[in-house]
């Protein structure tokens, strides 16, 4: 994206105007969504840590996520992008920390996870939102579409 992402620059502007600060970790979408929210200008007062931990090992040793989350429920799950988000806010002692997890395709997914399954968390002050989604494309319009929804899940 570019600066004239208005869907980064609201949520830069509404984290600035809330003094919150946010990180980002994520596995499916390659670190688009950072690229989005440092598109913005003025987004270094709000945006200092981000994540791409597409590896298994990355998303333990990085964020901190239990070997038995990934064993039993696969990286692709509820579970993991829960741990993700929370261990990424954790870490960088932020207000709020979006995760993402899922299959970009073409290839990878399953028939209970087809291509274009996204897990998106949302770690707040208070708890961790996690909200599936099934998104339909090609890989880039599934990671587009999967950075757009965390966007407007932490608005």
């Amino acid at each position: 994206m570019n600066n004239t992402d208005t869907l980064a620059q609201r949520v830069v502007e509404t984290l600035k105007r809330k003094h919150c600060t946010l990180a980002t970790a994520e596995s499916c979408t390659g670190g688009l969504l950072a690229s989005r929210i440092t598109d913005v200008s003025g987004a270094s007062e709000v945006f200092g840590y981000g994540w791409v931990v597409y590896a298994n090992e990355a998303k333990m040793s990085q964020l901190g996520v239990e070997p038995h989350l990934l064993e039993n429920y696969g990286a692709v799950s509820e579970q993991v992008a829960q741990a993700m988000a929370a261990g990424a806010r954790c870490i960088a002692k932020s207000d709020y920390a979006l995760a993402l997890t899922g299959i970009a395709g073409p290839n990878g997914g399953t028939p209970a996870k087809p291509v274009g399954t996204v897990f998106i968390a949302l770690a707040t002050p208070e708890e961790v939102l996690v909200k599936k989604y099934f998104f339909q494309g090609k890989r880039w319009e599934i990671k587009q579409n999967a950075s757009a929804a965390a966007l407007e899940m932490i608005l």
